[in-house]
Formats: C-alpha cells, structure tokens, sequence
C-alpha cells in the first residue's frame, strides 16, 4: 500500500520545508507557476554535469543532448498525443506564439480577420493584436461578465466574419473557467479558420488530446505543470511543414525544427520531460489498476499521464470546493469571481476583499507565509472587462497537488482576521 497522495506528493518537494516568518509557506499561487519536485532538479543537475553541450557534432556529450532532446520530443508527444515530429520547444508560451503568429501572418492578407477573446492571457492576444500593422484584423470574442464564460452567441456571431485564425484559451488563468474547447474548435474548422490553444492554465489540471480536439495548434508552459520555465508548442505536421516561419538559413525548415530558433534551452528541455514522467508515476501507483500487467495498458506511458492527471484533478477539485464554501460562509468580506457551480472549472479561485486592494491582501497573507497573487496575472482585459482592473484586480488562489485542507484552514483563518488585515494595511500607507 502506498501513502495517500497527499503525503506521498509533498514528500516531492524540497520548496515546501522553506518558512517564512515563522511560518512554513502554503503556496497558494499554482496559476504562477508550480513548485519542482527532486526528479525534475536531479534531471537538469545531470544534464548539466552529464551532458551539458550544443547539438550538431559527433563527440559523445553532444550526442547525449541530441538523444535527449528526442527523448524529450517523444515524452511530449504522448502527453499531447501526438507524433513527435509535432512537437517544438521554445523559450517560452508567449515567444512561440509570437513565432507562431508571424509565420501565420505570412498566410494572411490585408483585411484577413484573426479572432482573439476577453478571457484570454495577454500571451495569446499580444502576438495577434500585433498583425494589425500588417492590416489585418482582430477582432474580440466578448465575456459575459455575469458568469466569467465566453459569450458563445458572440462568437457565433464573430465567426460570419469568416476569421483565418481563432485563438483562445482552454482554461483562464485569472478565474479558472474552463471553456467548451471541442465545440469552440469544431465552429472555428467550419468557419475555415486555424485554431490556436492556449493550454498554458489547462495542462496542469486536465488531459490534453491534441487527436480529439482537432486543434492545429495548441501551446503549454512545463512550470505550470513541475517544469522548468520553458514553453511546448504541439503543431500539426501537415500545416507547420506549409508555413515560413522566420529563421536562419543555417535551421532545419522541416518539422519540428523550423520554429526552434537558436539554442534550446536544454537543461530545461531534460526538467520539462521529467516533470511530465512525475505525472505519469502520480498515475502509476495512484490512478492505475494495480493488478493489471503492463500489456494490458494501451499506450502505457499515455494511459499513466492520462490517470496521474485525473488523480490530481480529483484531489484539487475537492478541496477547491472546500475552499469555495468556506469564503462564501466565512469571510463576508469575500467576492468571488469566477464561473457558476457546475461549469468545468480549474483549482483556480479568484476574488476581492472589500475595502482592500488585491496587493495589499496579497502582500498581508504573503507574510503570513500564505502565497497568493494579487493583480491582473496578465488576463489585463479580463480584469479590465470585469470593471476591476482600475480598483487593483483580483485576488487569486490556485491550488496544486501538494496544497492540503491544512494550508486552506490557515488561509480562512488569515482571511476572517481584518483587524490584522487592517493593522497591516495602515504600514504600507
């Protein structure tokens, strides 16, 4: 028998025994970014020492990194469910999406249209918006404020424009909705238009299946999900290997290379696949039949991503409920934004504190060693949609697999103490 997830998961973890003030760290800021556990750190230290060199020569160090990155390729391939051949590291989501956005533009034309929405990251509305200098249009998917959701009937109507490109997010950053992506993907193919998905927010707490969905793009962070801060972009073969991206005479202009600009991040290539390869043991000893052989398990490394991931959603969706109830309980204080009970939703929980601005709540929990984010998170015209950007933003909690009922119980606690609050407050003026 092995200990439960939550005991086993944290043991994972050297960043959780940090304190501050006294106080051991809950970090509550998953959305930010999420903590390392020792397999990643012990895969980049060996790279480092083992295998640290630049590809394209014979001598055995290069090699190494050569065959690790493809390895790295592989891995990925079966977290997207993919062919490898569809898979590209980059610096970052926000740099690949901007290479991705102008080998597109190579595309279009001169009053072509490009679909972008309001719930998204600035990350995958920036790139687009950009293209306007080149004459071409982007248009906004509006919110509906009242639930935090895309306005479908707007995108509807938005999509008789007859957009080349429709980009949006799988799950928002900034409220935790997570949106209809097989439908959104399916009215945008009928439209005639590429999609591209952001699934930086989403790859941490749900399934990716590049196959089912139908996408053509589809972009993630490896540090949203244990990782190291890279980004992964999946790109259907058939139309990358069409497009011209901007390079250099001396890269490779075949899938995926031709959109790896430069140097990888190596280190962070061998981290990102060992975070992925932490998921599927999470699946191994808690989300797969243990009485099964492994010829039984179709895809083998697929199926454990597939149960390490539904075993961590499990775990976070019960305690961010627990969490919801309590806010709306206990601290009146508290409005929450964010989409209706029922709706498909992330461990992310955002909210204001009446009579404080999100950064002085953030700032007054932080050093109570509770790590929570306070702002816009770069979902600036979701914010500014909800009428809170000019009033601070939002308070946001977002819960990963090593958060415990523990940290949320001094969370609350912390929350319901406004003369400590308001203490604290009056130092900062």
């Amino acid at each position: 028998m092995h200990e439960p997830l939550s005991g086993y998961v944290r043991k994972q973890f050297p960043a959780l025994k940090r304190q501050v003030n006294g106080h051991p760290i809950a970090y509550l800021d998953g959305p930010g970014g999420y903590q390392v556990p020792e397999t990643v750190i012990q895969a980049v230290t060996d790279y480092l020492i083992n295998m640290n060199a630049n590809v394209g020569d014979q001598f055995a160090s290069a090699q190494d990194t050569s065959a690790m990155i493809q390895n790295a390729r592989r891995i990925f391939a079966d977290f997207f469910n993919c062919r490898w051949e569809e898979v590209v590291f980059g610096a970052n989501m926000t740099t690949l999406n901007f290479a991705l956005a102008q080998a597109l533009a190579r595309e279009l034309t001169a009053g072509d249209t490009v679909l972008i929405t309001e719930i998204d990251h600035e990350a995958n509305r920036g790139p687009w918006l950009q293209l306007q200098d080149r004459g071409i249009r982007v248009e906004d998917v509006a919110l509906n404020v009242n639930t935090c959701t895309l306005d479908m009937h707007d995108f509807q109507q938005k999509l008789s424009s007859k957009p080349k490109v429709v980009a949006v997010n799988y799950a928002s950053n900034g409220v935790g909705t997570i949106s209809d992506m097989p439908r959104i993907i399916q009215m945008s193919h009928d439209a005639g238009a590429y999609t591209v998905v952001d699934a930086v927010h989403y790859a941490a707490h749900g399934p990716i299946d590049v196959q089912k969905l139908d996408t053509d793009f589809l972009l993630c962070s490896a540090y949203k999900f244990f990782g190291p801060h890279i980004g992964v972009l999946y790109a259907r073969k058939e139309i990358l290997s069409r497009l011209r991206p901007l390079n250099l005479r001396t890269q490779s202009q075949y899938p995926p290379f031709m959109l790896e600009t430069g140097t990888l991040h190596h280190e962070g290539i061998a981290g990102a696949a060992a975070a992925v390869e932490f998921i599927a043991d999470i699946g191994r000893k808690f989300g797969c039949d243990p009485q099964a052989s492994d010829a039984e398990w179709p895809g083998l490394r697929r199926h454990q991503i597939l149960a390490g991931l539904r075993v961590f959603d499990q775990y976070e969706q019960a305690l961010t409920a627990d969490l919801i109830a309590a806010l709306t309980r206990d601290v009146p204080q508290v409005t929450l934004y964010g989409p209706p009970a029922g709706h498909p939703r992330t461990s992310t929980v955002s909210f204001t504190y009446a009579g404080y601005t999100a950064d002085q709540v953030a700032k007054y929990l932080g050093r109570r060693g509770l790590f929570v984010w306070g702002g816009h998170f770069y979902a600036i015209r979701l914010v500014e949609r909800l009428g809170l950007l000019d009033r601070g933003g939002l308070i946001r909690v977002g819960l990963a697999p090593y958060n415990t009922q523990t940290e949320l119980d001094r969370l609350i606690q912390a929350l319901k103490a406004e003369d400590a609050l308001q203490r604290f407050a009056a130092t900062l003026r």
